[in-house]
This record gives structure tokens, sequence and C-alpha cells, in this order.
């Protein structure tokens, strides 16, 4: 892709993105986005810092693109529990928490939104928070 294409690009995400109407609950930072196609206000928020270590780990390896450690991260999440806001197939994706102990992947996990939302649950989808990165 040309350095004039990619900016195109980068112009066009940035207008959608505008006119979609993403946007961050006052006080919560950007990473606790609205999600494009449902309300995500009834979530409880909580700092990235407040997790387990791993997760931070889980975010840090997902910002920079991996590698992941399991062949499963990356996956598309597909919202079965009906748990987080309706989006459309592929809006959501899953990554491993690691648990210290196991030897399984265990039931923690972050899923991410397209919108750039990410939501932690400790109990394998049984329930969510939404995760502010920045903190």
């Amino acid at each position: 892709m040309t350095n004039i294409t990619l900016r195109a690009v980068k112009v066009l995400f940035a207008l959608v993105i505008g006119l979609v109407g993403v946007t961050a609950p006052a006080g919560a930072g950007q990473a606790a986005v609205q999600a494009v196609c449902g309300d995500t206000s009834g979530f409880t928020r909580v700092n990235l810092s407040a997790l387990p270590s791993q997760a931070t780990d889980t975010v840090r390896l997902i910002r920079q693109g991996g590698p992941f450690p399991y062949r499963q991260d990356g996956s598309v999440f597909q919202n079965r529990e009906r748990l987080l806001p309706l989006c459309s197939t592929g809006y959501y994706h899953e990554y491993t928490v690691k648990t210290p102990g196991s030897s399984t992947r265990g039931a923690r996990r972050i899923v991410t939104g397209s919108a750039g939302e990410y939501f932690y649950t400790a109990d394998h989808y049984a329930s969510f928070r939404l995760v502010d990165i920045r903190a």
C-alpha cells in the first residue's frame, strides 16, 4: 500500500469513526469505548492495573499484534451468551489471559471490539467488565 493510499485510509477511518459516534464515557479514558453497535454504559468499569498482571501481558500482546501463546488467540468471539452488545459476527475477538498453575487455557479472557473496547472475563464468559487499558 502506498503512503498516499495509507493516509487516505486513515483519514477515511477517522471520518467514519466520527460519523458513527464512537465515544468514550466521561472520565473513563479512551479505552472504555462505546460500542458502535450497542450500549456499554451498564458494564462495570475496571482499570487494567486492577486486573491480574497476566491481563496486562495479554493487552500488550494484542496491541503489538502478537505473537500469542495459544492458537485460538485472536479468533472471532461469537458472543453466544449475548452478554456483550449485540454486534455483527467478526466484531469481537478473544484472547487468553494466562492462569498461573493451569495446564489449560483457563477461564480468563480479554475480548476486544472493533471500536477499541476491551472486556475482561474471569469466569469464561459468564460475566464481563469493561477495561480502561490506560490505567
